[in-house]
C-alpha cells in the first residue's frame, strides 16, 4: 500500500535535520514517528475504553472499592 503524505516545507525540513543527525533516512524518521504515535494512541484509547467500561459496570452494578480498601488489599498480599 503506498501512501504519500503533504508536509510543510517547514516539516520537511525538520525531519531531514533531524534525519540527518542520527544518520537516517528521512523516511525512516517518519516511519519511526507514526509507528511511535500509533502505539502512544493505541495505549491512550485502550485505556480509555477501559475506564468507560468500568464506569457502565460501577453505574449498572454500583460496586465500587474506596482508596482505603484498596491499600489494605495491597498491603496484604504475600502477609496470607
Amino acid at each position: 500500500m503506498a501512501t504519500s503524505l503533504k508536509l510543510s516545507e517547514e516539516l520537511k525540513s525538520k525531519v531531514q535535520h533531524l534525519a540527518t543527525l542520527k544518520n537516517r533516512t528521512a523516511h525512516g524518521v517518519m516511519c519511526e514517528a507514526i509507528c511511535n504515535y500509533i502505539e502512544k494512541e493505541t495505549v491512550q484509547e485502550n485505556f480509555k475504553q477501559e475506564a468507560l467500561k468500568a464506569w457502565e459496570n460501577y453505574q449498572e452494578t454500583g460496586l465500587h472499592l474506596i482508596s482505603k480498601e484498596v491499600q489494605d488489599w495491597l498491603s496484604s498480599w504475600g502477609n496470607r
